[in-house]
Parts: C-alpha cells; structure tokens; sequence
C-alpha cells in the first residue's frame, strides 16, 4: 500500500497483520480524494475513525491537510499508524487515539472538516454510529464525512444533520460522501432512508 498523492506521493505504507483490519483499496481511496476534490473539498482537520494502517488520513495529510487525528481500538494497529506517521514525517501534525470510536466521539469537543469513516463490513451498527457521529460535537455546519461500506448496506439519504452528496460504488467496496446542514428540517427524523 503507498501514498498515492501529494507530497509522500509513492511513500510506502505499513499494513497490520490481523484479518480483522481491511484497509481500503488504493482504487477506492482514489475515487473518494477524486470526488472530494471535484466537490471543492480541501479540509484543514481531519479524523480518521476505524483507522487501521491510517493510510486514509495519511493520504489527507499528504494533499495538505494541516492535522489529523487517528482513532483505532486495536493496540497493534496504532502502532502500525505511528509507524507510518513516522516514516512520512507527518508525526507532528497527527495524534493516535487508542479508543473505540463510540468513547472517542462521546469525548469530542471540536468540529472537523473532514470525517473519514471506514468501519469492518460486518458491523451491524454502521448506520448506528453514523448517527451517533452526525449528533456528535465532531460534526458541524459543513463537515464533510465520508463513509466505507459494502454493496449491500443501503445507507440513509440523511442522519440527523448529515445529507448524502455522493454514493458510489466499485466492485465490492462503495463509498458514500454525507455533507452537515445547520439544522435537521423541520418533520424529518433523525434517519431518512435512501
């Protein structure tokens, strides 16, 4: 796995040895930089949820991102993430959170611009979380979340004050991009289906 773009463009990555860590394909992360991008997407604070390698925040820091947060539960795979902070000298812009990802957006004080969110397939809570994220204090007017799922979850057009901009899909990995409004409209519940 490498750094696909900006300045560690080609820098290789750590990958943690556990089955239960899926990083996302390089193909999926050069869809989701490629809509972010023709989206206007140019974020300044990030946070990598379900992290595992943190190739996908690293990628954020490479294209300019100014500080990202990793969190990760697993004790092995944050020390895969420091690794790879320390081998694209991105250490200093970054901080690693041995957390789950539920205690780590209880504890969340401020908003990001960017929330990159590639949770395990099998999570029967994906929708769950989301929306514990979309009323958390890590989302405000105009964070951009972007969501990692398998075809056949069929995810909300809305969660709480997040609405879907994007969906795509390629092959057995698809992505959803959700943008915050200010408010929920009026009448509409916390989850609309889609």
């Amino acid at each position: 796995m490498r750094v696909i773009a900006g300045s560690m463009k080609g820098h290789p990555l750590k990958v943690p040895r556990s089955t239960r860590t899926r990083p996302m394909s390089q193909r999926i992360r050069e869809a989701v930089y490629s809509t972010l991008a023709s989206l206007g997407v140019r974020p300044e604070r990030v946070v990598d949820l379900y992290a595992g390698s943190g190739g996908i925040g690293i990628e954020a820091l490479s294209r300019g991102a100014e500080w990202c947060d990793f969190v990760e539960q697993n004790a092995a795979a944050c020390a895969v993430i420091r690794d790879n902070l320390a081998g694209t000298r991105f250490g200093e812009r970054a901080a690693v959170h041995q957390a789950s990802v539920e205690s780590f957006l209880a504890r969340a004080t401020e908003a990001y611009d960017l929330v990159l969110m590639d949770p395990p397939y099998a999570d029967p809570r994906i929708v769950e979380t989301l929306a514990a994220l979309a009323g958390s204090a890590a989302v405000g007017e105009g964070t951009v979340v972007v969501l990692g799922h398998w075809p056949r979850l069929d995810t909300p057009e809305r969660v709480g004050t997040l609405h879907r901009l994007r969906h795509r899909c390629h092959g057995d990995s698809c992505f959803s991009i959700y943008e915050a409004d200010e408010t929920v409209p009026a009448g509409r519940g916390a989850v609309q289906e889609g």
